[in-house]
């Protein structure tokens, strides 16, 4: 009797096996109601999209000092169109264009040039300012330095601005002004263009306001998903939600000075913009996250269908009017969710992204070329 119990217990091995298991799903379940935490403050998919056309735009959907948009996803189109099909071998994640940008209302037709695809001339540097909490999940998510290496490729170049994970607008401004001042001086003309994503995008213009020397050193400013204007997720939000990213796997980033969440309150950011004017001498950009429904991950519908009791046109974080830059040029509204553009979670860690992060996969590398293309043949353009 002995002999047959010892032979229905498992082995060693079968145990170690077992323990690796359920350690790994415990690491993933860390992981994931960090990410949830991260919803919450981030800032059903069977609502329609509603369109809005040309005559009735941006300049009456958002607030009045979001007046003066340029529309132009005609050219950004047929920029980003020839870049997919050119590269479509090179890029991870590869959609046809038609998929990769979403049709919203009357969109202005391209204008029938040829698109630049060789070497650049400028040699932009693209210098992206992350998220709210992106240094806290950093190390976890390792993220591949793929666009990088493909803008490389092409005469460009890119650099993350590390800025701290979870404090204000104020604090993160200084950490900015200070990357860019230790970058080479330009020769010529200016090669930096400022990519703010999600709260790197009020991070990036309170530098720009605050600090006037670091003007002269940037070629352009691009709100990526930027939350110009907020979310209403944060009025709903803390501080110490916020915080709670501390004890991510492997997470380094502190408190700060505790700002984080509160501004991204849709008040505080309207507030801010009504009382700081950018300054005139930068050219500006926006890039929209607006995905139709089936576009968004699992984990995010919750915050999406939240959000969607203020406006259905929302990429699960930020409604699409209050990512407008004011005054800047519109260049497309982008087929994904707020994570899928810029967070490649499913690449570094499948598993999650075939359970909960559904929708991940976007070509950044294909869209990060696309805009610097279209804003260095922009600066080329004679002023009027």
């Amino acid at each position: 009797m002995l002999a047959n119990d010892l032979r229905r217990r498992p082995s060693f091995a079968l145990l170690k096996r077992l323990a690796s298991a359920v350690d790994a799903w415990c690491r993933i379940g860390v992981v994931l109601a960090t990410m949830t935490l991260c919803v919450l403050f981030g800032a059903c998919a069977t609502k329609p999209l509603i369109p809005y056309s040309t005559g009735t735009p941006p300049l009456v959907l958002m607030p009045a000092s979001q007046a003066g948009i340029v529309d132009e996803r005609g050219r950004f189109r047929e920029i980003y169109c020839a870049v997919l099909e050119a590269r479509g071998s090179e890029v991870s994640d590869y959609r046809p264009c038609e998929d990769a940008l979403t049709r919203v209302g009357t969109e202005p037709p391209g204008t029938g040039k040829p698109v630049e695809l060789g070497q650049s001339r400028r040699h932009l540097i693209a210098a992206v300012v992350p998220g709210i909490g992106y240094d806290c999940f950093k190390s976890w998510l390792s993220p591949p330095d793929t666009v990088v290496t493909h803008l490389r490729r092409s005469g460009f170049d890119a650099t993350l601005v590390d800025v701290d994970a979870l404090s204000s607008p104020s604090y993160n401004a200084r950490q900015i002004r200070d990357v860019i001042m230790a970058m080479p001086a330009p020769e010529g003309a200016p090669r930096i263009v400022l990519i703010g994503y999600s709260k790197g995008a009020p991070d990036m213009l309170e530098a720009l306001v605050t600090y006037p020397e670091i003007r002269s050193r940037v070629a352009a400013v691009v709100s990526a998903a930027g939350a110009i204007g907020g979310s209403p997720l944060a009025n709903d939000a803390e501080q110490y939600q916020a915080d709670l990213l501390r004890y991510f796997p492997g997470a380094t980033c502190t408190s700060g000075d505790g700002g984080g969440v509160q501004s991204l309150r849709p008040a505080v950011r309207r507030a801010w913009l009504a009382q700081h004017p950018l300054p005139g001498e930068l050219h500006y950009y926006t890039i929209v996250t607006f995905p139709q429904p089936d576009r968004i991950s699992s984990i995010l519908k919750s915050s999406y269908n939240k959000l969607s009791h203020v406006d259905s046109r929302n990429d699960s974080q930020v409604v699409f009017y209050d990512q407008v830059l004011p005054g800047s040029t519109l260049l497309g509204y982008v087929n994904a969710d707020h994570w899928a553009l810029a967070v490649p979670v499913a690449r570094t860690h499948p598993t999650i992204g075939a359970l909960f992060v559904t929708q991940n996969a976007y070509p950044r590398e294909a869209l990060a070329e696309a805009i610097l293309r279209f804003v260095e043949e922009d600066l080329a353009e004679p002023t009027q």
